[in-house]
């Protein structure tokens, strides 16, 4: 029975913002560390001081040959079954991490010759650079390392959903002030007496981002090809034009692409590493689609007619605008997934003395929000819900440009039921834009039915372009325009 199912939350995994997972077996799927690291929430800043700061203090004990201090820090880390994710069969439990795990990467991270180089940086590294070194055992170890902001998000989405939660042993969270472990208790959901852990979906993925084999072929095939030429290698052939190369299977086997012989490679070549590392955008590691997650999972692909059927139902006025306002969250997160994602409703800014109806990170690697976020600041996007049976006037759009800052971005939605004069509203909105107050796309009940219309026809074809919101564009040029 999934996370949804239990607690009887009336949405399936396309209007979730975490992995809905069984509460009783788990999901063969990871959760990846550069997938926290190309992302720009302050949750995902969280995330990575937390990893920064953990793996630094293990190479610094590595460095310093203090074993004491190196087992105090991998010898808390366990198998997050709470979480639900890895490859346990049946019940989770523990194939993945566990002490004696934790202390043989510890062993490997010790004598590999990456960590005394200095190669090692990231903790995602290591599976680039130490044998033996897989997905279950990176996802497992980012889990612990960030489990106290993973019951931060856990702790937000039950009491927006209504999940019961109890006191209850919190396991190991990883201070990065005090640097150290800590325990203690914590709120968290406990269905059939288990701790339930919520992961977002915008973390997990089929796996790792970071590969050696890419790694290899980007970065280090190139620099030994050229080396090859430089010496006018006779494994090095000459075209017809006169270009040189290499071809790939002779420099495989003169230049072996195991672990071991890429850690050397590195050495030689120590700027290779980083720039592979720069190379990572959002595009090189996209979330799971609806339809990979359905695959993976086995949760529901997106009904966009039901959802937005169900926005379209709610009444107009002050009495309908709470079920507006989630059904409009429901529908978008699905809509826009996996463009946009991490989904928070009544996010509070200016210390809680506001509130943003509905806030979306930008996680796009192409597509429409990709090319917003490349020429705009547009990391966050904010949408403000009205239920109005009134027009939408300037007071609505002066309260979401409020919104807008340099480190939430300048983008943002206002979604409304309908305008008797909707060309006069968009021109005030392009007067905010043209003021230097922000760029709102506005959204009536119309425009919902045309981008569901717009999505489901995209599918239909089985295009490839579903990054690509026409509607979206259309009034982004506007603005701009």
């Amino acid at each position: 029975m999934r996370v949804s199912e239990y607690y009887k939350l009336g949405r399936a995994q396309p209007s979730l913002s975490f992995v809905d997972v069984h509460i009783d077996s788990d999901v063969p799927a990871f959760v990846d560390p550069t997938a926290i690291r190309i992302q720009e929430s302050e949750w995902a800043h969280i995330c990575k001081a937390l990893l920064q700061s953990f793996f630094t203090e293990v190479l610094e004990a590595v460095a310093s040959k203090s074993r004491t201090r190196a087992i105090a820090l991998m010898g808390p880390l366990s198998e997050p079954n709470e979480t639900h994710l890895g490859w346990s069969k049946g019940k989770s439990r523990g194939r993945g991490l566990g002490p004696a795990k934790a202390l043989n990467f510890l062993a490997e991270v010790q004598n590999s010759a990456a960590a005394h180089s200095g190669l090692l940086a990231d903790l995602e590294d290591t599976s680039l650079l130490i044998d033996g070194v897989g997905p279950d055992i990176i996802s497992d170890i980012t889990t612990n390392v960030i489990r106290g902001a993973l019951i931060g998000y856990t702790q937000s989405v039950c009491r927006y959903h209504g999940i019961d939660m109890e006191a209850q042993y919190s396991g190991f969270i990883w201070n990065p002030d005090a640097l150290e472990w800590q325990e203690g208790e914590e709120l968290l959901p406990r269905p059939e007496g288990d701790t339930l852990l919520l992961v977002p979906k915008s973390i997990v993925r089929a796996h790792l981002t970071v590969d050696s084999d890419k790694y290899y072929n980007r970065m280090l095939a190139p620099r030994l090809e050229a080396l090859e030429i430089d010496k006018k290698s006779p494994i090095v052939e000459v075209l017809k034009d006169g270009e040189t190369k290499v071809p790939r299977k002779k420099l495989r086997e003169l230049y072996p692409a195991t672990k071991l012989a890429i850690v050397k490679y590195t050495e030689q070549f120590p700027e290779a590493l980083r720039d592979y590392k720069e190379s990572l955008t959002k595009s090189d590691s996209p979330p799971l689609s609806h339809s990979e997650l359905h695959a993976r999972t086995g949760t529901p692909e997106p009904n966009f007619e039901k959802l937005l059927a169900e926005v379209l139902a709610v009444p107009e006025g002050s009495a309908g605008a709470t079920i507006y306002h989630r059904k409009c969250a429901d529908l978008l997160s699905a809509l826009f997934y996996p463009y946009l994602g991490n989904m928070v409703l009544e996010k509070e800014i200016h210390e809680g003395r506001k509130r943003i109806d509905i806030v979306f990170d930008n996680l796009a690697g192409n597509g429409t929000f990709y090319w917003l976020g490349l020429n705009y600041r547009a990391a966050i996007l904010p949408v403000e819900c009205k239920n109005y049976t009134r027009e939408v006037e300037n007071p609505e759009l002066d309260q979401i440009s409020g919104r807008f800052s340099d480190s939430r971005g300048w983008f943002g939605m206002i979604v409304f039921r309908s305008a008797k004069n909707k060309d006069l509203f968009l021109q005030r909105c392009r007067d905010t834009a043209k003021d230097g107050r922000g760029y709102i796309i506005a959204l009536d009940d119309a425009d919902l039915r045309d981008l569901v219309r717009e999505r489901l026809e995209l599918l239909e074809r089985g295009s490839k372009r579903l990054g690509e919101f026409n509607l979206i564009r259309e009034r982004i040029d506007y603005l701009i325009s």
